[in-house]
């Protein structure tokens, strides 16, 4: 089993980070801090490259430029590259907002 690097833009820690202050600002600091946890051995599983995803289908721009994407907790959408070496993460997205 291959393991190939990870790499979190800042489009995509900028909107996870509102994400977990929203969750701690409404007093669950325990479950903002679940969310981050969750969310990084998320992407760390990203890292098996035995392992491929769909293309991405919404919005066009993430279909033009050949992303993938994954679903994170039914809610949200992670689109990333796919490159032979390294896994980019573009987005980080609320799934109802992409339609």
């Amino acid at each position: 089993m291959g393991k190939r690097k990870v790499t979190i833009l800042e489009p995509a820690i900028e909107e996870f980070a509102r994400i977990a202050l929203f969750i701690e600002g409404e007093g669950l600091p325990k479950t903002a801090k679940k969310f981050v946890d969750d969310a990084f051995t998320f992407f760390k599983s990203l890292s098996d490259d035995r392992i491929i995803h769909r293309p991405c289908k919404h919005p066009p721009t993430w279909r033009a430029l050949n992303l993938r994407c994954i679903n994170f907790r039914k809610k949200y959408v992670v689109s990333y590259l796919d490159n032979q070496n390294e896994i980019i993460v573009c987005e980080f997205a609320l799934q109802k907002n992409l339609k």
